[in-house]
């Protein structure tokens, strides 16, 4: 199990501590490394970069100031089971991002496939990642991909 840690990247500042988490499965960290962003509250963080020093894992973040919580739910107990991915895909204008497949894993490994790939098929098409993130409201990882050709 590991500490995970979210810092501001912020040198000036020393990397404030946003918020810590302790005894995170090793898988999970795993995931989280890999996320482009980092949904929490009213805020959009962008990964910067990642630090182990073990037993603790730190992401240093920025907030992103161009980008905007849409949607604004918070789920406490959700309705499933394990881990959902929202596979979106992403339009450079969008507001909102059209939701292509929703997919549930009972292990995180089977998860970080889908978030570590630079492409995937779904419903008959070749889709390429343009961003990964973790969106602790909706507690869902969230992948979002263009279509290729």
């Amino acid at each position: 199990m590991i500490q995970l840690e979210y810092r501001l990247y912020d040198k000036i500042k020393s990397h404030p501590l946003l918020y810590t988490y302790e005894n995170v499965d090793e898988e999970e960290v795993s995931a989280r490394m890999v996320c482009d962003w980092f949904i929490k509250e009213n805020q959009v963080f962008e990964r910067m970069t990642v630090e182990m020093a073990p037993p603790r894992c730190i992401i240093y973040v920025r907030a992103a100031v161009e980008e905007e919580v849409i949607n604004r739910e918070v789920l406490t107990h959700p309705e499933w089971q394990g881990m959902r991915l929202e596979v979106r895909q992403f339009k450079e204008t969008a507001m909102i991002y059209p939701l292509i497949e929703t997919i549930h894993f009972t292990r995180t490994s089977s998860l970080r496939l889908y978030i570590q790939s630079d492409y995937v098929f779904l419903q008959d098409q070749k889709w390429e990642k343009t961003s990964a993130e973790i969106d602790e409201n909706r507690r869902v990882f969230v992948l979002y991909v263009r279509p290729v050709g």
